[in-house]
């Protein structure tokens, strides 16, 4: 697993962006979450710049209960969802970023966050490491 601060990720080798992007949605479903959004960074890029760029997608992650949980102890807190899943192509494959919900919150000071802030990291970190 490869760590930046405000997120962490890993190296997926011999696998497209579409078949990546399948078996991160899988993942994610299964601890709960959904894909609310899809921005192809690529294609906005293109339309509105007229540059190229990799392939670049960035999935934006719900998982409904602690969303709730969330809003319900902090109202502004949607400033902060949904939670980004990051898919761009690499010279042997896909590299998969995921926000760090620890370095998210971390901003806001509201210690009734502290444990869902625990169980999203817990479940982003085992979509990580289910995917390969």
């Amino acid at each position: 697993m490869n760590e930046i601060t405000y997120g962490y990720g890993k190296n997926l080798t011999d696998v497209s962006l579409d078949d990546a992007r399948a078996r991160v949605v899988k993942a994610l479903a299964t601890e709960g979450f959904g894909v609310l959004t899809e921005i192809d960074v690529k294609a906005t890029l293109k339309k509105k710049l007229d540059v190229d760029f990799r392939p670049y997608v960035i999935l934006g992650a719900c998982n409904p209960k602690l969303a709730h949980r969330a809003l319900e102890a902090e109202p502004q807190i949607g400033l902060m969802l949904p939670c980004n899943v990051v898919l761009q192509e690499s010279g042997d494959g896909v590299v998969l970023t995921i926000a760090n919900p620890r370095a998210m919150f971390g901003l806001v000071d509201n210690s009734a966050l502290d444990s869902l802030v625990g169980e999203a990291d817990e479940r982003l970190r085992r979509v990580l490491e289910s995917v390969s």
